[in-house]
């Protein structure tokens, strides 16, 4: 089958065998796939992961021992995890230590023809475009900071970074704070990321400090410094940023001002999906800006690491 494969640099390839799922599992026939910056840390070197990439997809389940899901539209949660530790007795299988993760740690990716997951893993996509279905889990990241930040409503929130990941975040926490800023350096996307009452800044631009929760999607070490800048005493500020940090942050004002630091990453697809459902004009397909066969990923991820996309999608099979 044809792939896209990293190990020392990245490859596409047409040879790959064809995954057979094992007990339990789904082989499911690939129709989208997006390119992740957690994709783009892996090749320099993030987890010291090798193999077929990518966690984003929607596609079709073509063989599994429950036949009930087969021919089922699905998009599917990225971690299988062992189902008998603590961790994913309470739910949160996504932080269970021994799981594998989709196209990340352990576990072929979805850049390729088909995948295989646990059936555990899977949700179905009915009733949502292919286009929508494919950011389920980079919209379920977003919906995790409402888990783990519950708001009444009157909350004033800054969102630093207008990547997709920082939009995603603002028009989730539209949905429920009374006032909400994206805070980036393109005027071109914070245009797009336009939505009911979302307010939005230019860097340079003034923006009033004492924020109740700012959220740091800037992709960059130094963006907690401007969400302390930003964030009222006992406010909250949320990490989103998963890169590491290089040189020193004075991280006195988080003491000081007894700010509450959160760490914030996947979150549940039912969120997710509950939220694409509740909102249907949540403009997530504008977050597309470019679109590639499979067999033009390299170009792809070209595009990907250039900045000038947000969400690069591969085309693998036709819906």
């Amino acid at each position: 089958m044809q792939a896209v494969i990293f190990h020392e640099t990245l490859r596409y390839v047409q040879d790959h065998p064809v995954p057979g799922p094992e007990k339990g599992q789904a082989r499911i026939r690939v129709n989208l796939a997006g390119i992740c910056r957690t994709d783009l840390e892996i090749m320099k070197g993030y987890k010291g992961y090798k193999g077929i990439l990518g966690h984003e997809f929607t596609g079709v389940v073509e063989s599994c021992n429950d036949a009930s899901w087969v021919g089922k539209r699905v998009v599917g949660e990225i971690n299988a995890a062992c189902g008998l530790c603590e961790w994913c007795m309470a739910g949160l299988g996504r932080h269970c230590p021994n799981r594998e993760t989709l196209g990340i740690s352990g576990l072929d990716g979805c850049m390729a023809e088909y995948c295989v997951l646990p059936v555990t893993n899977l949700f179905s996509a009915d009733g949502l475009s292919e286009e929508r279905a494919v950011l389920t889990e980079p919209l379920a990241a977003a919906c995790e900071i409402l888990e783990q930040v519950p708001l009444q409503g009157n909350e004033r929130v800054v969102v630093l970074g207008d990547g997709r990941l920082g939009i995603l975040c603002a028009w989730v926490l539209a949905t429920v704070a009374g006032r909400v800023t994206l805070r980036g350096h393109h005027r071109d996307k914070l245009e797009l990321a336009r939505w009911r009452s979302l307010e939005t800044s230019l860097r340079g631009e003034g923006i009033e400090p004492g924020a109740d929760v700012v959220v740091d999607a800037t992709g960059s070490g130094r963006g907690i410094e401007q969400a302390m800048d930003l964030c009222r005493p006992r406010g909250t500020i949320v990490l989103k940023s998963t890169v590491a940090l290089q040189g020193e942050v004075n991280l006195a004002p988080l003491v000081v001002n007894e700010i509450t630091l959160v760490g914030s990453r996947c979150g549940q697809f039912s969120h997710a999906l509950d939220m694409m459902h509740r909102f249907p004009d949540m403009p997530l397909e504008r977050l597309i800006t470019h679109r590639y066969p499979l067999h033009q990923a390299l170009e792809a991820f070209e595009t990907a690491q250039s900045g000038e996309a947000l969400k690069v999608i591969l085309e693998v099979h036709k819906g």
